[in-house]
């Protein structure tokens, strides 16, 4: 059996697509309701300044999209911060303390949209 290379690679995709989907765990409703209570925190409290989609740019040139913090550090690291209150190094930011039950919906909100 003889294959050209447009062939193949058409083969290839028709399998490969399927098993990438297939190594992503669907969501529980118990983690979508988490995300989505992320992302009503963040859309409220963040939005006017950060890009806190997976696509879009920020309001505020010089405030980070949300999407990308990841590549600064562990989103897990900001666990501490956004529980005892961010203080940002600008006077414009206010100062922000959520809840336990809050901060695990942001982090887990968060760790869904980064790049």
């Amino acid at each position: 059996m003889s294959f050209r290379a447009g062939q193949l690679l058409a083969i290839l995709a028709a399998f490969s697509v399927p098993l990438l989907l297939a190594g992503q765990a669907p969501l529980s409703n118990e983690d979508k309701e988490l995300q989505d209570h992320g992302q009503q925190i963040v859309t409220k409290n963040c939005a006017p300044c950060h890009a806190v989609e997976r696509r879009g740019a920020s309001p505020r040139p010089d405030a980070p999209a949300f999407r990308t913090l990841g590549r600064r550090y562990p989103v897990e690291s900001l666990e501490e911060a956004l529980g005892e209150g961010i203080i940002s190094g600008h006077p414009d930011m206010p100062e922000f303390i959520f809840t336990g039950e809050d901060v695990g919906a942001i982090i887990a909100y968060l760790k869904s949209i980064q790049e």
